[in-house]
């Protein structure tokens, strides 16, 4: 049983990984914007069907198109910035939603045309590859996406704090005029906010490509965990996107397992619904406002 419980949790923690590292792009771009962006799912299915031609047409391994696909769309964020997130940036809420969900329509809708209904996949030497450990299995490929996102989420926690582009996204996040008073040019701000939590979604689709599918709504499945995950670790806050990300990989985990696969998103929905009701805010936000990771 306590085996069977450490492999549970090995399982939850390495799916939780992958699931930090996309909903921090997401918080990102709500931190700073105070939009919530519905198409960041259809830009994590971009980032898996680019994954996928570069390995089938050229040949790329999965994990070094990580260098092609990371700039491709961090561009594609600042493109999708300017024509749909820039001029509704002081629209009424209801516009923005309407907004972005069209992008994420008008995207599922370009890649079923192009690319079709079919699932695709990616398979190397490595995709099935597991690693024995005290008679625990431990699956290569999650290993190294869930490494490679811890990694990638530090780096964007020192990046805020250290550099002075870091320091001014805090700071709109914070305060919009306060910052604009102080020199911080907020629309450069934002274009590169969203570029940079468009990119980290990208390096998400790259890191799921050797265990996952690809087809046009794929981005659909994860994006609603990707809210459940926002909302448990408190809108805005980077920390607690990342620790919730890993608590919602553990609840699927042990879920799936002790209740049934079938009701595992059930359950985390459940939480998703007590923690609106009992502490709207989330576990790490602060009530009445949003935060980068101050706390």
């Amino acid at each position: 049983m306590v085996q069977e419980f450490i492999q549970l949790t090995i399982n939850g923690l390495l799916q939780g990984g992958i699931y930090s590292l996309i909903s921090i792009g997401l918080t990102l771009i709500f931190g700073v914007t105070r939009i919530v962006n519905f198409a960041h799912g259809e830009f994590l299915m971009l980032a898996m069907y680019a994954t996928y031609f570069l390995f089938h047409l050229i040949g790329i391994d999965p994990y070094l198109s990580l260098l092609i696909v990371t700039p491709l769309l961090f561009v594609l964020g600042l493109i999708s910035e300017r024509l749909v997130i820039h001029p509704i940036l002081n629209a009424p809420s209801f516009m923005q939603i309407f907004s972005t969900v069209g992008l994420s329509v008008a995207l599922q809708n370009a890649a079923l045309f192009l690319f079709t209904a079919d699932y695709r996949s990616i398979r190397t030497a490595y995709s099935t590859k597991t690693l024995l450990a005290s008679g625990l299995l431990i699956s290569l490929p999650r290993l190294i996406a869930f490494i490679a996102s811890t990694l990638i989420s530090f780096s964007v926690f020192l990046f805020l704090k250290k550099t002075y582009i870091g320091k001014a996204i805090r700071a709109v996040a914070q305060n919009r005029t306060a910052s604009t008073l102080m020199g911080i040019d907020i629309r450069r701000i934002y274009l590169f906010t969203f570029g940079l939590g468009t990119a980290l979604v990208g390096m998400a689709g790259a890191l799921l490509m050797p265990v996952y599918y690809v087809f046009p709504t794929v981005g659909s499945l994860f994006v609603l965990t990707a809210f459940v995950v926002v909302v448990l670790g408190g809108m805005g806050n980077l920390t607690g996107a990342f620790i919730g990300g890993l608590i919602i990989g553990l609840v699927e985990s042990y879920s799936g397992f002790y209740l049934a696969t079938q009701l595992k998103e059930a359950v985390y929905f459940i939480i998703f619904i007590l923690v609106l009701l009992l502490k709207p805010s989330g576990l790490f936000g602060i009530v009445g406002s949003e935060e980068m990771g101050e706390k």
